[in-house]
């Protein structure tokens, strides 16, 4: 999956108005945001190469040079450098040998850079709403800004996003995706209702990283 063909036009469209309808009734400003991945994760690939090519090696040398150890050790070497450099490339072997941990902290904090980056915390009263979507992962984190946090846990938030998670995995994400900005605006509108003189801070359009 790539981020830029991740949702059809069709389906932007319809993000983008959910957004929008939803920002009719808060002052609480929503973003979507989807990438590739939020890091390149070379542990995955050298633990591939590493453990495939080992236990390929074995069995060339146990078929053939009757288990030389000589053998063994060049086989091994060659078989990990090519197969860690196409797993590279078969992002479900990738992330098999990525520790789940690991990509759960660098969404995180992938989705925290891009709150700052993109000025999403320019609001204002501090109320931005990000989506971020990462792709490789098939994760999700929403993140808020601090006026947010005080009427909304971030474990509450994180129900959200799991759900938009399970979408992806699922083929639907931009269904449940409008679904959850649905809903997560409902409680917006309930703490931050939308006041005179309010405007659309920040672009409806779905962000590609």
């Amino acid at each position: 999956m790539e981020a830029e063909t991740f949702f059809s036009q069709t389906e932007k469209d319809k993000v983008e108005n959910a957004i929008r309808e939803v920002e009719t009734g808060t002052a609480g400003e929503v973003v979507v945001m989807v990438v590739d991945q939020s890091d390149t994760y070379p542990e995955g690939q050298i633990l591939a190469g590493i453990i495939i090519g080992s236990l390929l090696s074995l069995i060339v040398t146990d078929l053939f040079f009757a288990d030389s150890l000589w053998i063994f050790m060049p086989i091994a070497i060659v078989l990990a450098s090519a197969i860690g450099w196409l797993v590279n490339y078969t992002p479900p072997i990738k992330r098999f040998f990525t520790l789940d941990s690991h990509m759960e902290d660098e969404v995180q904090e992938g989705a925290l850079v891009a709150f700052y980056d993109k000025g999403l915390y320019q609001t204002r009263d501090d109320t931005g709403v990000l989506f971020y979507i990462s792709l490789f992962e098939r994760k999700v984190w929403v993140l808020a800004d601090k006026g947010i946090y005080e009427k909304i846990e971030q474990e509450k938030l994180q129900e959200y996003a799991r759900d938009v998670a399970k979408g992806v995995k699922a083929g639907n994400g931009a269904e449940v995706l409008c679904r959850e900005i649905q809903e997560i605006g409902e409680i917006l509108a309930e703490h931050f209702p939308i006041k005179p003189g309010d405007v659309d801070e920040l672009s409806n359009k779905v962000i590609i990283g």
